[in-house]
């Protein structure tokens, strides 16, 4: 603090106020560096506290921060608040890799095989060489292996093998190395197909590691673009998931908003945006499929819950999550219904080359319905639209939903677009 005083009034005149030019510098980053610090400060706590948060939200945690702060310099034991916003419109989509599972378990099955393989040829040999019970006993070992992960690989096989080669396998392959030349080229040659990194045959898993993680980079990089113009419309809480796919969830409403005036039209805007976007994603992946080491599928789903909901960070998780056993019931929906049937059959829900939107409320049917004939009149859906009924999920019912089949482009110039069916004609003549 610099306080001027002075017995006369009007002492301080153009004249000799110039004299003050000398400390005005230091005046000014003095204030400027405290700014910074203080700046930097805020954001340590919310790192700390709370890790990355989304721009939309900041403002909050700025505020709980700052309050953390004021209150370690009074001297009262600080305690960051818990944070949350209530009454917000929820939204929900993915876009999942169809089988994923069956097909990592058939790239791993495959791989082991071809590993157990290598290595009984070699034990073949030296059987063969130096007549040893061991090396049958080994041979042995190596067809039971072989012979449980034939038909079905359990879920313990595969760490059941990679522990029997290291442990009984591989030393046996270091001392052979040391007794003739010939054995030790044998020995070579199948170390030249192991993986450094996960001490194993790794060529099939590979492919489906890299066919996976292409589809979800430019699934993400996709959406992530998108994000931006959306958060332009309206701010919104947004986050994503890669798992096997790509999941996200957003939340739109007063509490978000800080000063901006909320309308459902944004909310309206955002479910339009929402599905565009989903098709998007779908013709991305389409275009890049055929260069994939692996041919995977993508199914999509939006799920529409009409009432607002309270959402709450959770300081142990680092982000955030319903509260309330009542909204709970639209965390359970979410986690489950990929997974349903179409009611009386036993048709999965989701299918390749549809965008599913399940619903409760005859307002939002109406409501997409709208959007899908929208859209369809800019090529991004055909004319095949249904609508069925969703099996129960953790004993909730009533859900409906549409189908709608999704046009795919190939050639931007001639403006060209494909249902599933001919896509997947397209593809594999």
């Amino acid at each position: 603090v610099l306080e001027l005083v002075s017995p006369r009034a009007n002492a301080l005149n153009g004249v000799n106020a110039t004299k003050l030019d000398d400390i005005v510098p230091y005046l000014a980053s003095t204030i400027s560096r405290t700014k910074i610090e203080e700046a930097n400060l805020i954001d340590a706590v919310i790192q700390h506290e709370c890790t990355t948060v989304h721009d939309s939200v900041l403002w909050r945690f700025k505020e709980e921060a700052w309050n953390f702060i004021k209150s370690a310099e009074a001297g009262i034991r600080p305690n960051f608040q818990e944070i949350s916003f209530r009454d917000v419109h929820p939204l929900y989509g993915q876009v999942d890799i169809k089988g994923s599972s069956n097909a990592r378990n058939r790239a791993v099955q495959r791989d082991l095989l071809i590993q157990l393989s290598g290595i009984r040829s070699i034990l073949d040999r030296l059987l063969e060489e130096f007549a040893l019970p061991i090396y049958e006993e080994l041979i042995f070992r190596v067809d039971e292996h072989m012979k449980e992960i034939q038909e079905v690989l359990l879920n313990n096989a595969e760490q059941s093998i990679f522990n029997f080669v290291r442990e009984e396998i591989i030393p046996v392959f270091r001392h052979v190395k040391t007794l003739d030349s010939e054995l030790s080229q044998l020995v070579a040659t199948y170390e030249e197909g192991i993986d450094s990194e996960t001490q194993a045959y790794y060529d099939h898993r590979k492919n489906y590691d890299v066919s996976v993680s292409t589809i979800n980079d430019t699934l993400t990089n996709h959406l992530d673009r998108r994000q931006e113009e959306a958060q332009k419309m309206f701010p919104h809480y947004f986050e994503r998931y890669k798992t096997d796919g790509v999941e996200h969830n957003m939340y739109i409403g007063t509490a978000i908003a800080q000063d901006l005036a909320f309308d459902r039209l944004y909310l309206q805007n955002l479910r339009l945006w929402q599905l565009q976007t989903m098709c998007e994603m779908e013709n991305a992946h389409y275009k890049i499929k055929p260069t994939l080491p692996i041919s995977l599928d993508v199914t999509s789903l939006i799920m529409v819950h009409n009432t607002e909901i309270t959402i709450r960070f959770r300081m142990d998780e680092k982000r955030f999550d319903v509260d309330g056993t009542y909204n709970a019931r639209y965390e359970i929906i979410k986690k489950r219904i990929d997974k349903a049937y179409v009611k009386g059959t036993r048709e999965r829900l989701t299918q390749p080359g549809k965008m599913v939107v399940v619903y409760s409320q005859k307002s939002d049917e109406l409501e997409y319905l709208r959007y899908i004939a929208f859209l369809k009149s800019k090529g991004y859906f055909s004319n095949d639209i249904e609508i069925v009924d969703v099996e129960s999920v953790q004993g909730i019912s009533g859900l409906k939903a549409i189908r709608a089949d999704i046009l795919y482009s190939t050639d931007k110039e001639e403006a060209r677009t494909f249902t599933y069916e001919d896509l997947m004609e397209t593809l594999e003549s």
